[in-house]
């Protein structure tokens, strides 16, 4: 009864916050089409001449194919970021408190938050590869190899969904909370997304080869390539479930013992 019971509270959740993206529509809206806008601004504008620089006379159609694996990395962590203020609004207009003195599943209000945030960042992340295959994506995985990599990417979603809920938790603000995750943003910046990290200098090659976005940029990165993944898969899976672990942990900490705002 209890596995009833929490199925039945959370897919109510799950319908008040698919809801709430309706009708605020802004806060859908970003995480779909900012990924699209800086996929195009990169591979337009930067295109011919990174696409150079990672193969020689390979242009604007090497960028792309090097590309689209990072951007769609930084599309869930984009999407993730929703999450948040989402979390963030609950806690700081009451209605936590509400649900709290309710016969509901209490799990169930942070299982809405992550499921409607999931969903989400798959509308986002096969809008951007329907973009990118448009403007020329090329890979040449088949079926297993596509899963696989849309595993990884779900894998990252779910472990930044659950920061995400920590982040919104922990913040004091709608405000802040649009703030705190904004370190996400730039990490992918700063690994292999964009550029090969051997092109950095030194000491920012260490950070980028150390830092979880480079082994899950590659891995997926090497799926859609039909390449071997290597150490980078093992390395992408642990970093997920590390960061998916700590983070469900410090978000239940946070629901269940901090006062409501």
């Amino acid at each position: 009864m209890t596995s009833t019971y929490a199925l039945r509270d959370s897919t109510t959740m799950l319908r008040r916050d698919l809801r709430h993206l309706q009708r605020y529509p802004g806060l859908s809206l970003f995480p779909i089409l900012t990924p699209v806008i800086l996929l195009l601004v990169f591979v337009y504008v930067f295109g011919g001449t990174l696409g150079d620089g990672i193969t020689i006379g390979g242009g604007r159609g090497a960028y792309v194919d090097f590309l689209t694996p990072g951007m769609l990395v930084l599309t869930v962590v984009g999407a993730a970021q929703i999450t948040a203020i989402s979390v963030a609004k609950d806690m700081t207009e009451g209605i936590i408190a509400r649900f709290k003195t309710m016969r509901i599943w209490r799990p169930a209000v942070l299982a809405g938050h992550v499921f409607s945030s999931l969903i989400l960042t798959l509308i986002s992340l096969a809008v951007t590869i329907a973009v990118a295959l448009l403007i020329g994506y090329h890979s040449a995985a088949g079926p297993l190899r596509w899963l696989a990599a849309v595993g990884v990417l779900v894998l990252l979603a779910v472990a930044l969904i659950w920061l995400s809920v920590a982040l919104g938790l922990v913040a004091k603000s709608v405000e802040t909370a649009s703030n705190l995750p904004m370190f996400l943003i730039l990490l992918p910046f700063l690994s292999s997304a964009f550029v090969p990290v051997a092109s950095m200098p030194a000491g920012l090659r260490w950070f980028a080869e150390n830092q979880p976005f480079t082994p899950i940029t590659n891995a997926v990165r090497s799926l859609f390539a039909d390449q071997h993944v290597g150490s980078a898969g093992v390395k992408a899976i642990v970093w997920c479930l590390a960061i998916t672990a700590a983070s469900y942990l410090w978000a239940s900490y946070l629901y269940n013992r901090r006062p409501v705002r």
